[in-house]
């Protein structure tokens, strides 16, 4: 039991001024888990432990409540709201059986009006809070994002592994059945290197963008029309699981380009599974190929709802994601590290009849930055693609 007299705040107090506390002061028992005040309470008053235990908790997320700080005897709170004449900011929560000295607000400002030095002592510990509440409030901010993106990242890696694994499941019953002849044997064996493969591309993704680091670029001259013959191919595998068509507008043009296969093929992944999220009842997704002086244009349309006008500036930014139940908002992010990497540019706009476009530009192996061509062959083994 602390009496008022040995309490910090009061302790330069004279003889009168505490005397005169002593007849504005209330004495309050709150059993242990009782509620002392909730957010957004009015400010009654200022609160003094005068035993017993108590905690300050603050939300730090949608219906998420942690504990800022724990106080014991002899220490004040509930003071912010009462010193800036707004509603509390926080939870009080009596941790054990507790009881309170309660200076009520009206009260306490006439005291204090009185008493200079109570007032600097009072705004002194105000201050001393407001820092510690700040320190902890962010670092509770920080770990409960922290722990969101966690959550994130595993449900879209959990996400981005159905479709491969089921096309991996059912390639492997062809494979096992009795009738299965040796070619839909050697087929559906291919399939499942390709989907292996898929995965530990997009693993060695995930683990690339979150350490920083890129790893080596394997430029090689490719003919882009083979290219996306085979890229196509493979997309059609996971569409045909959404009830999504794939279409050409028109042939893609067989010229050479120098790429990275599997990264690139990354880029097309990418953007055709934002399609099928947008379009959660299926829908067509149709490539488009416009031959430029300077490079090679390529056009990803969907027949979604378009691009959210509030993410439209932001779309290629890290961690950058609307109205999906699954995803990082990595996806497009990669795509736009991929695609600069080759010396391209991306970009996205929404058609005025509704639906998405996506668009990016590969320059012609003539036109490439001659310092990153450079750079790029140094630890590319070149080596043709047809």
């Amino acid at each position: 039991m602390i009496p008022i007299e040995s309490i910090d705040l009061f302790r330069n107090l004279s003889g009168v001024e505490l005397d005169a506390l002593r007849r504005i002061v209330q004495e309050k028992f709150y059993p242990a888990g009782s509620e002392i005040f909730r957010e957004g309470d009015p400010a009654d008053g200022v609160y003094i432990v005068k035993s017993g235990r108590v905690a300050l908790a603050g939300t730090v997320g949608p219906m998420q409540r942690r504990v800022l700080m724990e106080i014991g005897p002899g220490e004040i709170f509930g003071e912010t709201a009462v010193l800036e004449m707004r509603p509390r900011s926080t939870y009080a929560i009596a941790l054990e059986n507790t009881t309170v000295y309660l200076l009520p607000r009206g009260e306490l400002l006439h005291f204090i009006e009185r008493s200079p030095g109570l007032a600097l002592v009072l705004l002194q510990k105000f201050s001393q809070r407001m820092r510690e509440f700040n320190r902890r409030y962010i670092e509770e901010i920080v770990q409960t994002e922290q722990l969101a993106i966690i959550g994130r990242f595993a449900r879209a890696i959990v996400h981005d592994l159905k479709n491969p694994l089921t096309v991996i499941s059912l390639s492997a019953e062809q494979v096992c059945a009795p009738n299965t002849t040796p070619q839909q044997r050697t087929e559906a064996l291919n399939r499942i290197r390709k989907q292996v493969e898929y995965i530990r591309a997009l693993v060695e993704e995930i683990l690339e963008f979150s350490s920083g680091t890129g790893s080596e670029m394997k430029l090689a001259p490719t003919n882009y029309a083979q290219f996306i013959a085979e890229t196509i191919s493979e997309l059609q595998q996971q569409t045909a699981l959404k009830s999504t068509r794939l279409t050409l507008a028109n042939t893609p043009p067989p010229i050479t380009l120098l790429i990275d296969p599997q990264r690139l093929r990354r880029v097309f992944v990418n953007l055709v599974s934002n399609a099928m999220d947008a379009m959660r009842e299926g829908g067509v997704i149709t490539f488009r190929f416009n031959l430029e002086p300077d490079g090679l244009v390529t056009e990803i349309e969907d027949t979604g709802p378009g691009i959210p006008p509030q993410i439209m500036d932001k779309l290629f930014h890290a961690l950058v994601t609307h109205g999906k139940e699954h995803g990082t908002g990595l996806g497009l992010s990669i795509c736009k590290q991929i695609v600069e990497r080759h010396g391209g540019q991306i970009w996205a706009r929404n058609k005025p009849e509704g639906g998405a476009i996506f668009a990016f530009k590969l320059p012609m192996p003539e036109k490439l930055n001659p310092q990153l061509r450079s750079e790029l062959q140094k630890t590319s083994p070149v080596k043709k693609t047809n």
